[in-house]
């Protein structure tokens, strides 16, 4: 079974985590990274009556079974970047630095909500790029050098991107279909021959 690297922090948004860890693992081996091998506290976001920002609120955990360091990103074939406010943090961790740069520069697919477009940007791996990501993560984007489009979802080669949570559907679908498109254009190893 393929593997897919799915990222999480503490302050990580438990939808935007939690979606995709069951919907990829439908159909893959997903692997949770994060600075160490421990449990990690999700948060829920929430709009509340009278707030400009989103409110927070403790959600679930989540164990992390690697650490970002032990990360050996030629085995994985995609990487998903969820949001929450643990991107805002992790986009200091250069081994996550080093692994979300292998997916771009090896062309794999990448998946990226809300503000998990903080890492890319944190990586230089956007520049040139049309993406999507919460309105008020436009400017980390832009001063990268992307150009942010007001879509629910957008396609990028194989950055696939989403503004939230309410986008993770169709979101998922897509990247569903660039990874299976992916994986039937790569050359046949070796090892998969019998």
């Amino acid at each position: 079974m393929e593997k897919i690297l799915l990222v999480i922090g503490d302050a990580g948004e438990v939808m935007d985590t939690m979606g995709p860890l069951y919907r990829l693992g439908e159909d893959y081996e997903v692997v949770v990274a994060a600075p160490e091998k421990r449990v990690y506290h999700l948060v829920q976001h929430e709009r509340e009556p009278g707030w400009d920002i989103t409110v927070e609120r403790p959600a679930y955990h989540l164990a992390a079974t690697i650490a970002f360091r032990d990360v050996a990103p030629e085995q994985y074939v995609g990487l998903v970047l969820p949001g929450g406010r643990a991107p805002e943090y992790l986009r200091y961790d250069d081994d996550l630095i080093r692994i979300t740069k292998h997916f771009f520069q090896e062309e794999k697919p990448v998946a990226s909500i809300c503000h998990g477009i903080e890492i890319i940007a944190a990586a230089d791996m956007i520049r040139g790029r049309e993406v999507t990501t919460i309105p008020k993560c436009r400017y980390d984007a832009e001063f990268r050098g992307a150009t942010y489009l007001e879509q629910s979802v957008v396609v990028s080669d194989r950055l696939v991107c989403c503004q939230g949570k309410k986008d993770i559907s169709p979101w998922m679908k897509t990247f569903t279909d660039v990874l299976e498109h992916y994986l039937a254009s790569r050359p046949v190893r070796q090892s998969q021959i019998h």
